[in-house]
């Protein structure tokens, strides 16, 4: 199990109508980062938020903006989601022509890059990047709405993906996503996954009381 366990929470779960006292609440809470789920209605079948949002969102906190771009073409609109205060950019090899390239436009804005596997995405799409990114991000349910259910059959992924990143000795945050709870998180741990993302756990469970619910993601 990994050492250090980071905690993403995914703001798609909170209270849009008062998301910047939502972030606010979750930096003191003990949020390591902010999880920003975009997307497109094209890529995947949901439409949520967009660069303007980050850059309201961006002076109510110092935490790290972990924004996830469910959206194609994805690489016109990078420079946007830089500016606008975005600090991990993960983007999904479907959504470009060139993942090469994508990662070199995500890093020219000085930006961390991550990488996005769907639970039928191969891994073998991502192995000749591996030296160029800093996080892989597996998704535990199809892309699209929040509140689904893990699916377990991504464990095998992620523990081959942590020993890929073990035998070559990369410094690359293994992060999931999709029905994260304090039963399943233990499983994705074990299996290596170091950054959690969870949205409706932490925002509905126990009386939503986030400090609660981020630490006992953390430590369970």
């Amino acid at each position: 199990m990994p050492s250090k366990i980071k905690i993403s929470p995914s703001i798609l779960s909170a209270n849009f109508s008062k998301l910047g006292d939502e972030v606010q609440l979750l930096d003191k809470a003990g949020a390591d980062y902010i999880h920003v789920d975009v997307m497109d209605g094209h890529f995947v079948p949901n439409i949520t938020i967009g660069p303007d949002v980050i850059r309201n969102l961006r002076p109510l906190t110092k935490k790290i903006f972990d924004v996830h771009l469910m959206i194609s073409p994805v690489d016109k609109y990078i420079e946007e989601f830089a500016n606008a205060g975005s600090d991990i950019i993960t983007f999904h090899p479907e959504a470009t022509p060139d993942t090469k390239k994508t990662i070199k436009l995500i890093k020219k804005y000085n930006k961390k890059v991550g990488i996005s596997l769907k639970p039928k995405s191969k891994i073998e799409s991502i192995l000749d990047h591996l030296e160029s990114i800093d996080l892989i991000l597996v998704m535990s349910v199809e892309p699209g709405f929040g509140g689904q259910k893990f699916m377990p059959e991504v464990l095998k992924k992620i523990k081959s993906l942590n020993q890929i990143i073990k035998d070559k000795n990369l410094k690359i945050d293994l992060e999931v996503d999709g029905g994260i709870n304090f039963e399943n998180c233990r499983d994705a741990k074990e299996a290596g996954a170091n950054v959690l993302v969870s949205g409706s756990t932490i925002f509905k469970e126990n009386n939503q009381d986030l400090k609660k619910n981020i630490n006992l993601l953390r430590t369970s």
